[in-house]
């Protein structure tokens, strides 16, 4: 029997809300303890090399927060950090990036170009011949990739070429696959095409997509901080990646949390590890004349059948599925 509840996301630096969950902006609380199933298969690096050059980070969201934040417990910080303008959309969203929150907690310098074209003059000052990204979320232009002596190096969750694109994780686990990984990439014009510089795969099974993002954020960081030097000294080759082999993921869209309960079980299952935080699952019921969206908010998978134990109806507090099923005279 596999349980997993719905983890809710504390950190209050959440770039797009659990749609159960309060947000809030605040750093108060944010902690990088390592989540309760996080394992490494390697002992973890000591800080012992943190004279590592100078680089200019680019990153949004918690992902990249994560990796900025064992960065600095291992010793280094970036001169500058680069991320995408504040949202200024609706209440669903902060209106500022996680990776702004953090850089001005840690008094670090940072901007956020709207178009990052105008913003190679502006790198020019910076002392800087290493560039790093995570999780930014947006194109870099060819000018900028071939500025840094040392280049651009990207943290990418997953064992590429396999799920290249915005959402390797979520992907990962809809497809159902039982181990993923963090590659360490020499960044090209191209989306995840570049050559691998290191990789390390990451046990899946069971894992929801939060767990695994924080997981994958501290395992990225960790073998940056021992990539770096290597590169810079010349001790690594970046390897061409197997062009033939990759795939492709796609962008989330709200609706793809809609599941039918009287289908796959294994594969709703599989859409609630991998949608958490957002959009969430849920599925719709007709009661007193309307219909409702009831978002589901535990579940597991026992014996080959999908059992929500928990939901939330629309306007209602989250309850469990046997209260559910009495209140609103369902059987499902």
């Amino acid at each position: 029997m596999k349980t997993v509840s719905v983890l809710r996301d504390t950190r209050a630096v959440s770039w797009r809300r659990l749609s159960n969950t309060k947000l809030t902006i605040s750093m108060d609380n944010f902690s990088l303890t390592e989540p309760a199933n996080w394992k490494s298969s390697r002992p973890r690096p000591m800080n012992t090399n943190s004279q590592l050059p100078a680089f200019i980070f680019f990153g949004t969201d918690e992902f990249a927060v994560t990796i900025l934040g064992e960065l600095k417990r291992l010793g280094p910080v970036p001169e500058l950090n680069i991320t995408t303008p504040d949202h200024r959309g609706g209440p669903d969203r902060s209106p500022a990036p996680p990776v702004k929150l953090w850089a001005e907690e840690n008094k670090i310098s940072c901007r956020q170009p709207s178009d990052l074209k105008f913003e190679t003059n502006g790198l020019e000052k910076i002392n800087a011949e290493l560039f790093v990204v995570a999780s930014y979320g947006q194109i870099i232009p060819p000018e900028i990739i071939a500025r840094p002596r040392h280049g651009i190096l990207n943290v990418h969750p997953s064992l590429l070429p396999k799920f290249r694109g915005s959402t390797p994780i979520h992907s990962a686990i809809l497809a159902g696959a039982e181990e993923t990984g963090v590659t360490i990439m020499l960044l090209d014009e191209q989306v995840d095409h570049g050559p691998i510089l290191q990789s390390e795969s990451y046990e899946l099974v069971g894992k929801n997509y939060l767990e695994a993002r924080d997981s994958l954020a501290k395992l990225g960081a960790e073998l940056l901080f021992e990539v770096i030097p290597k590169w810079i000294n010349g001790e690594i080759v970046a390897k061409p990646q197997d062009h033939a082999q990759a795939t492709f993921t796609k962008k989330i869209k709200k609706e793809d949390g809609e599941i039918n309960l009287a289908t796959d079980p294994e594969l709703n299952y599989r859409k609630f590890l991998a949608y958490q935080s957002w959009p969430g699952i849920y599925f719709f019921i007709n009661h007193a004349g309307r219909k409702i969206r009831v978002l589901v908010t535990d579940a597991k998978l026992e014996n080959g059948r999908f059992l929500v134990t928990r939901v939330k109806p629309e306007g209602r507090n989250d309850m469990s599925w046997n209260d559910f099923e009495r209140g609103f005279n369902v059987e499902i």
